[in-house]
């Protein structure tokens, strides 16, 4: 440990970034990827990623992985919530006819039906 250049509680990474030499300064050969706009629930889980886990989410940010998991969260909250709303109508009672005879109840129950979808799903793929 008496090596001549390292430094005590210093810890090492393997540094896979290649750099450009500008005067006497080394700089980062990054680029940034092209990105489509963060949906809802890509947003709630970035967010959570930020305040709740930062290390995890500063890894994802240099690795280039964030991105690519947030969309990854967006469609897959929203295919699991496509594929949840059946049931859950079913369950509620919620029909075409009633959609007919009485839309704001109708409205109620749906709105109660997708809470309930969110709910569970927000659980399992936002804040985990």
């Amino acid at each position: 440990m008496n090596e001549p250049n390292s430094r005590k509680g210093a810890s090492h990474m393997e540094n896979n970034l290649t750099y450009t030499k500008n005067g006497d300064y080394l700089i980062p050969d990054l680029k940034l990827e092209e990105t489509k706009p963060l949906g809802r629930y890509g947003r709630m889980r970035r967010d959570y990623l930020k305040e709740h886990r930062p290390v995890l989410f500063n890894a994802m940010m240099v690795n280039g992985k964030l991105y690519p998991h947030l969309n990854e969260i967006e469609q897959t909250m929203n295919r699991r919530l496509e594929q949840m709303m059946p049931e859950l109508m079913q369950a509620a009672g919620v029909t075409e006819e009633l959609k007919a005879r009485d839309p704001m109840t109708w409205v109620g129950l749906m709105n109660n039906c997708k809470a309930q979808a969110e709910e569970i799903l927000l659980t399992e793929l936002i804040y985990s």
